[in-house]
C-alpha cells in the first residue's frame, strides 16, 4: 500500500558538485526537495521505490545497491541505491533520472529501508504507466514513492525547447494536480502535448496517479518555478 509519495524535479544541476558555480541558483529547490524526502521518512514505510524517466538502455527495473553516476556531467561522482552494496555490472547504470534521486536521498535523509528504482520510458502510453502504478500500489508493506520528472522545457525562449505558449498553462495545470494529489487530472495528463513540451515528468508522474489511487493522500505543493526555462515541481504526498 502506499503511504506517502515526494515529486521531485530531475534536473542533475541540483547537484551542486554538476552545478559549480551556478550551484546557488537551485538552493530553494534543494530545500524542498529535502522537505518531501523528510516525508517519506516520517511515513515509516518498509520500501521505497524511485520512479523516473529514462531512455531505452536506462528502463526497467534497478534493484537495491544500483550504482550510477555523474560522470557523464563532468564530475566524478557516484551514488546507489539503498544502503546495500550488490554487483550489478555496468549495464545496470542508473539513468540520470534515478541518480539524482538516490543523491536526494543521501543528502535528504532517506529512510533506512530498502531502496529500488523504476526507469519509466517516456513515450509509455498513459495506461500503462497506471498499470505499473497499480502493481506498485498492491504490493504488501508500506510502499513510499520517490517520483522524480521536469514539466515543460519551453518555457522561455533560452529554454532546452524554445518558447511554447502552451508550456506555462501545462505547468500549472501540473503544479495543482500534484499540490492537491489529484489522481484524476495526472491520468488525464495528454502524453503528445507532454511530449512536445518536453515534459520528462509525465509518465513518472502517471505511474504515480496508479498507485495512489486507493490511497487517499493529500498533497502539498512545496516548490514551483521555472529556472532555466523549465518547470520544476515539489510536493509531497501522505
Amino acid at each position: 500500500m502506499l503511504v506517502a509519495a515526494a515529486v521531485c524535479p530531475c534536473p542533475p544541476l541540483l547537484v551542486p558538485e554538476v552545478a559549480a558555480g551556478a550551484a546557488s541558483e537551485l538552493d530553494d529547490a534543494r530545500a524542498a526537495c529535502a522537505q518531501a524526502v523528510g516525508v517519506l521518512a516520517a511515513a515509516r514505510p518498509d520500501r521505497l521505490v524511485i520512479v523516473g524517466p529514462a531512455d531505452e538502455p536506462g528502463r526497467g527495473a534497478h534493484p537495491e545497491g544500483a550504482h550510477g553516476s555523474f560522470r557523464g556531467f563532468g564530475v566524478d561522482l557516484s551514488v546507489r541505491l539503498g544502503r546495500a552494496v550488490a554487483d550489478t555490472g555496468p549495464a545496470a547504470e542508473l539513468p540520470p533520472s534515478l541518480a539524482v534521486g538516490a543523491w536526494l536521498l543521501e543528502h535528504a535523509g532517506r529512510p533506512d529501508v530498502p531502496v529500488e528504482g523504476l526507469g519509466v520510458g517516456e513515450p509509455l502510453a498513459a495506461e500503462r504507466c497506471v498499470e505499473v502504478g497499480r502493481d506498485i500500489g498492491a504490493r504488501s508493506g508500506r510502499i513510499a514513492l520517490l517520483v522524480m520528472g521536469d514539466a515543460s522545457a519551453c518555457r522561455t525562449v533560452k529554454a532546452p525547447g524554445y518558447l511554447d505558449e502552451r508550456a506555462a498553462p501545462f505547468d500549472a495545470a501540473v503544479a495543482r494536480a500534484l499540490g492537491t494529489a489529484d489522481v484524476e487530472a495526472l491520468k488525464a495528463l495528454d502524453v503528445h502535448v507532454a511530449g512536445e513540451l518536453k515534459a520528462s515528468g509525465r509518465a513518472p508522474w502517471q505511474v504515480l496517479a496508479g498507485a495512489a489511487e486507493a490511497a487517499g493522500l493529500t498533497g502539498t505543493l512545496l516548490y514551483e518555478d521555472a529556472p532555466y526555462g523549465v518547470g520544476y515541481v515539489v510536493a509531497a504526498w501522505s
